[in-house]
């Protein structure tokens, strides 16, 4: 870590010294307070991050642990801190890395955005929805938003503008801005619709889990997201053409540039077939199989067969750094976050700020919290991190509303991760490469982001408190 750089450290141990040196509030006993203190460390340090965020994790495990906060013993503190490497969510979320890893490996991520912009991009709206579509075809099988659309869309996104000779600066009004702002949007909309597009959706699930005591389905979080995220995918690309319009409407080259590059790729090949069968396989699995096999067995034999049949090799999983930083980044992170509800600080914090809330209209307070859940994500610059620091509170504070349905709550809460990446330049892992890319201006992307952020919470509230209380009432 450089010198300039001590504070990122400091401010994480002056945060959790400051609240632990604090009186203790009433009605909290003096260890929950400590654990807190302790907890809200390894927050701030998964902000700032003055190392790796998994180590963080990593840390904080072992200093809960060795101070006892897991169990009476320390075999049982021990049991406690490993605990979340045997969380089912966990390995779904390795596993859902190395799915990914194969439609990099195969060419099959990269084939199917081709194949449609080749038949959707001969119009520059047209080419907006093959985009659109490209990143919704991949978000099944890739957790990894910035790997989808960072690593697979954005390379493909960005040769198209040179073609009507668009370059970052004066020109990129010409199409290049209007289809980088459309991947963008896209994808924030595609990591909501499903629990596999993005890593912290399978967090969230897992917190869910630990705070509600309630089980959310692969088949049961895209039938609750649907309405709503069906209807943000297809305004998407309309809503940037008129907000941030092109001055280039046809697009007739993107087509040929993408017939030449499905060519240089040549037939599709063994490899590729045998992972869109894989893809096939587990996606029917979490979809109509969910009572027969969990979702994590499911993932895992779709792996053991991608190595079976070569899709991907054995060094290359154990070569692949971000799966197993996630794997011990979210284990970490799933039993610290428990451990607020296990020294009993979520429950004290519920009643605390829930006796608040009793006479106000149930449906008004669930719309207030959730949207307090999304906006506040403009003081976050990891999902990750306010997956963990934010929705145990809220979920814990929802649960001690008198009448407020919990299960559509807690889908609202989850459904709104994906939707919030589209706020700001750092809100989640692809923002930062297509702010870096130079065709959306500062200013543009700010207004832009608040602008569509307000679009998606609103029909997120508008669509989703209605459908989802019908859908689970009783």
């Amino acid at each position: 870590m450089r010198r300039r750089e001590w504070w990122r450290a400091a401010l994480p141990l002056g945060t959790g010294t400051l609240i632990a040196v604090l009186p203790t509030p009433a009605g909290l006993d003096a260890d929950a307070w400590r654990y807190f203190a302790l907890f809200a460390t390894v927050l701030v340090g998964l902000v700032l991050e003055p190392i790796p965020a998994a180590a963080i994790g990593l840390l904080g495990v072992t200093v809960a642990t060795a101070l006892g906060y897991g169990g009476d013993t320390p075999a049982e503190s021990v049991r406690w801190g490993l605990g979340g490497f045997s969380d089912a969510t966990v390995w779904l979320i390795f596993g859902a890395f190395m799915l990914s890893m194969g439609y990099e490996r195969s060419g099959l991520g990269r084939r199917v955005a081709l194949v449609l912009v080749r038949h959707l991009g001969r119009r520059t709206l047209g080419l907006g929805y093959a985009i659109a579509l490209a990143d919704l075809v991949l978000a099944p099988g890739m957790p990894s938003n910035t790997a989808r659309s960072g690593g697979t869309i954005y390379p493909i996104v960005r040769s198209i503008p040179g073609l009507f000779e668009s370059q970052p600066g004066p020109t990129a009004r010409r199409i290049g801005a209007y289809l980088m702002w459309t991947a963008f949007a896209s994808t924030a909309v595609t990591s909501s619709l499903f629990m596999t597009a993005l890593a912290p959706n399978l967090l969230a699930v897992a917190l869910v889990k630990e705070t509600a005591g309630l089980d959310i389905t692969w088949a049961q979080w895209l039938v609750g997201a649907l309405p709503a995220g069906a209807l943000l995918l297809a305004l998407t690309p309309l809503l940037s053409f008129f907000l941030y319009p092109p001055e280039i409407r046809s697009s007739a080259l993107a087509p040929s540039w993408a017939a030449e590059q499905l060519g240089e790729m040549g037939k599709i090949s063994p490899r590729e077939r045998t992972m869109a069968g894989l893809v096939l396989l587990a996606l029917a699995s979490w979809i109509f199989g969910g009572h027969v096999v969990s979702a994590t067995t499911v993932v895992l034999v779709v792996i053991s067969l991608m190595i079976v049949t070569r899709v991907v090799e054995w060094d290359e999983v154990l070569g692949n750094k971000t799966a197993w930083n996630m794997l011990v980044w979210f284990a970490t992170l799933v039993t610290l976050a428990g451990g607020l509800s296990e020294v009993g600080f979520v429950r004290w914090l519920a009643e605390a700020f829930s006796k608040h809330l009793i006479g106000c209209p149930v449906m008004a307070v669930l719309a207030s919290l959730v949207a307090f859940f999304f906006l506040v994500h403009y003081m976050f610059a990891s999902l990750t991190a306010h997956t963990a620091a934010v929705l145990p509170v809220v979920l814990a504070i929802g649960i001690g509303v008198p009448g407020l349905p919990i299960l559509p709550y807690s889908l609202l809460l989850c459904h709104s991760l994906g939707l919030m990446g589209v706020i700001t330049p750092y809100a989640t892992g692809p923002a930062p490469v297509y702010y870096a890319s130079g065709f959306v201006s500062r200013a543009d992307f700010w207004r832009l982001g608040l602008t569509f952020g307000l679009v998606s919470l609103g029909v997120l509230l508008a669509i989703g408190i209605p459908y989802l209380t019908l859908l689970h009432r009783g």
